[in-house]
């Protein structure tokens, strides 16, 4: 069976600075027309960074949650922008923290049903000192938790953020005596 959906019309309902809302026409598989209700993101970009055994999380406040949550450094792209050059930009601004390099690990899909978000996950190699500069507006407390305190972290649901849980959950499975 065909699963592909045709759109025939965007209707843009808000365009904002970090997202935009349209409800679209559409064609399901069988022929029939339905309506698709779409958030558009541009994406982001985060970076596991483990050094000396301990991870690099930032607690930040998340609007929409209520609540400061841990997650691994992390930002929104640019317009065009790849998204290794986001991590590392991230990384540094965030953490302080300079990576030689950056692998690829995942790239994650967070709510198919209704976003078109990218989130795409590194991890940090060959990690050194930097100069941390948050954006304007941007307010988040660094710390560096040992490995199996992380690992802790996110069975006793005290990490939540689904790319932070991949990342650790990622380096334990390849790092299985952390």
């Amino acid at each position: 069976m065909e699963l592909g959906e045709k759109t025939l019309e965007k209707h843009y309902i808000y365009r904002g600075k970090i997202i935009n809302l349209r409800c679209d026409d559409a064609v399901l598989p069988d022929g029939r027309p339905c309506k698709r209700e779409i958030v558009e993101h541009s994406g982001g970009a985060s970076v596991l960074c483990v050094r000396e055994g301990k991870v690099a999380l930032v607690k930040q406040f998340r609007y929409a949650y209520g609540e400061a949550i841990y997650e691994i450094p992390a930002g929104k792209l640019n317009a065009g922008e790849d998204p290794m050059l986001a991590a590392k930009r991230e990384l540094e601004e965030e953490t302080g923290l300079i990576a030689e390099q950056l692998v690829h690990r995942y790239t994650l899909y967070p709510t198919p049903g209704y976003t078109n978000e990218k989130i795409y996950i590194y991890e940090a190699v060959g990690v050194g000192a930097g100069a941390q500069h948050l954006d304007e507006g941007e307010f988040l407390n660094v710390e560096f938790v040992p490995v199996r305190e992380a690992l802790a972290m996110v069975e006793n649901g005290t990490i939540k953020d689904a790319k932070t849980i991949v990342a650790l959950l990622d380096y334990s499975r390849r790092n299985p005596g952390v």
